[in-house]
């Protein structure tokens, strides 16, 4: 299993999970954890999502995810499990 978390934040729109979840599906990524809340009119999402069977590579997963997140106005982030951790280390 390769954990990679992916965060969405915005300005609330219709759309913003299906847009998100067509294109982990597309690629072939399990999504194992999902936490979305809406407060003030911005959207804020965190995933836990399995790579290990993406068909695309890390650095293509990325951009793909930040385009998306451009063409809705939200920003898209994906960082590995491993970094994720190293960062936020206390």
């Amino acid at each position: 299993m390769k954990r990679t978390v992916v965060t969405v934040v915005g300005k609330d729109s219709v759309g913003i999970i299906a847009k998100v979840c067509t294109y982990l599906a597309e690629s072939n990524v399990n999504i194992l954890d999902i936490s979305q809340t809406i407060v003030g009119g911005f959207f804020n999402m965190m995933m836990i999502v399995d790579i290990a069977e993406c068909s695309k590579d890390f650095g293509t997963f990325n951009q793909d995810l930040e385009k998306i997140g451009e063409d809705m106005g939200c920003i898209i982030k994906a960082q590995r499990e491993d970094i994720f951790d190293k960062m936020h280390r206390i």
